[in-house]
């Protein structure tokens, strides 16, 4: 089967297609002939050298696909059939023609959604309904900071959280992106990081609160202006490393707002972690994907042969929603 590898760390066009052995699913794992799969963060900065797979996970890159099943190893306990139409959460080795994942990652697709823009859905469901609702816990009528309003994880964080009465101030580096994040997702405060001060932003739309959750996908280059932004009992939720990976704290700050800064990351979570979450986004956001509350937005496709281009326009930042390959 065809399937991508890194050659050595680097820009877009390390990134080789190679003829390789298809996989075997092993015990209570299912064979995915894969149709699509998402670009994520995360791919570009393995590709860079910076991300690793966790231990035992596959070198090819790639965290979420869509496609058909198309076997199963010993012991698979989920109902699935051949040729079932599903998604799937990986801990990589999503660019390539076949996949073997855990069960408990796997989820029909939701109805309404066709095969190729369902492998836009797992990666970033699992990601945002993990942090916003299992992690921080945010409630109807909080208030919501997202960085990044147009990316995957960014479209995603806004439409779920307006679903369950948040309200959204979002950042964008555009004014063509801050005016799709207000007209398309439905954002209360749309702020362009480059002309105004997030922070103040977000204080003048809470009578001077602030933000009662922060998602983070910048990291270090924030964390200073993430903590002002927080309001009382605030949690900000570290996901990224985008603006760097090491910061002063003020804890002092952070005691007197009794605010939180957590940490996580959903690649390299065990198989049963990943199994709990993606139960989560089935009851939780499928619904909300299947009645039109949550659009998933691919902004565009290409074919794995082209996965070096592919990469070059995921990082030019020009896109809006999910970069695809093909297969």
């Amino acid at each position: 089967m065809k399937a991508v590898f890194i050659a050595e760390p680097g820009g877009p066009d390390v990134l080789q297609v190679r003829e390789v052995d298809a996989p075997v699913p092993g015990p209570g794992e299912v064979l995915i002939d894969v149709v699509a799969a998402g670009i994520n963060r995360a791919d570009v900065q393995q590709r860079r050298g910076f991300y690793p797979p966790p231990p035992g996970a596959s070198e090819v890159p790639g965290l979420e696909v869509s496609g058909r099943i198309a076997g199963f190893g010993p012991d698979v306990a989920r109902p699935f059939s051949a040729g079932d139409k599903v998604v799937a959460l990986l801990s990589g080795g999503g660019y390539a023609e076949q996949v073997a994942v855990p069960a408990e990652q796997v989820l029909r697709i939701p109805d309404g959604v066709d095969l190729v823009t369902a492998a836009g859905l797992p990666e970033t469901a699992a990601t945002v309904y993990s942090n916003l609702f299992m992690t921080a816990q945010l409630q109807p009528g909080e208030l919501l900071l997202v960085h990044g309003a147009t990316g995957g994880i960014g479209t995603m964080a806004i439409q779920l959280a307006k679903a369950y009465g948040a309200r959204v101030a979002a950042t964008a580096g555009t004014e063509e992106k801050v005016s799709t994040a207000r007209a398309f997702l439905g954002v209360d405060v749309a702020i362009n990081y480059h002309e105004e001060d997030f922070v103040q932003a977000v204080r003048d739309a809470s009578e001077g609160r602030g933000a009662d959750v922060i998602l983070d996908v910048v990291g270090a280059k924030y964390l200073e202006r993430n903590i002002e932004a927080l309001a009382t009992y605030g949690r900000l939720v570290v996901i990224g490393l985008q603006g760097g990976a090491k910061a002063e704290l003020n804890l002092g700050m952070l005691l007197n707002k009794r605010a939180a800064v957590i940490g996580t990351a959903l690649r390299p979570r065990p198989v049963e972690e990943k199994g709990v979450i993606m139960t989560a986004v089935k009851e939780h956001v499928w619904p909300l994907v299947t009645d039109g509350r949550i659009k998933p937005l691919v902004d565009k496709t290409f074919p794995l042969a082209e996965v070096a281009a592919a990469h070059e326009y995921f990082d030019s930042g020009e896109h809006v929603g999910k970069v695809l390959l093909t297969l």
